[in-house]
């Protein structure tokens, strides 16, 4: 496995409002900053150290260029190669950049979107065992209660995907 220690691993804790369309979540977005061996192969590396937690790695790609969210699932987002900056949270959210070895835990319902990228950025999403078939929604005012709801019965994951029953999700996501 590539990956270095993820103990000493810095989190950081993200709110986002529901603003009417995206719904986001009481729960926090979870940003881990890993240091990875830059010669390995990352990929592969998060795909290992996802499934080792309980989250199905499921592709290998970029973040869709639009603002959406999953009412049913969970999502991590593990950035393999390259950087980004996304905007969290929906329209009214938070821009931010990530870059290889960074790794976002959204709740279900936080609203996500690529601004721009790296030519070689590449992330493997992964999801909570249970919700491997996660839907795709945009924001929509008029859907909002229906998403609310799927989002309500949206079960809490077994571990954190980055550092299992000790890490922050949880912490944070009673």
């Amino acid at each position: 496995m590539t990956l270095m220690s993820t103990a000493d691993a810095s989190v950081q804790a993200l709110y986002f409002e529901d603003d009417g369309a995206t719904p986001n979540s009481r729960f926090p977005v979870l940003l881990y900053r890993l240091k990875l061996d830059p010669s390995g192969d990352n990929a592969s590396a998060f795909e290992a150290l996802f499934a080792a937690h309980q989250w199905t790695p499921l592709w290998r790609d970029g973040i869709f260029d639009y603002h959406h969210f999953h009412p049913n699932a969970h999502e991590a987002l593990g950035i393999a190669c390259g950087r980004a900056r996304l905007t969290l949270g929906g329209e009214s959210g938070q821009s931010m950049s990530v870059k290889r070895g960074d790794v976002l835990v959204l709740p279900a319902g936080t609203g996500h979107r690529c601004i721009a990228c790296s030519d070689d950025f590449l992330v493997v999403g992964a999801y909570p065992q249970g919700q491997e078939d996660y839907d795709i929604q945009r924001p929509d005012s008029a859907a909002h209660p229906y998403a609310l709801a799927r989002i309500a019965k949206v079960p809490r994951p077994a571990q954190d995907p980055v550092s299992g029953m000790r890490g922050a999700l949880m912490t944070h996501w009673r």
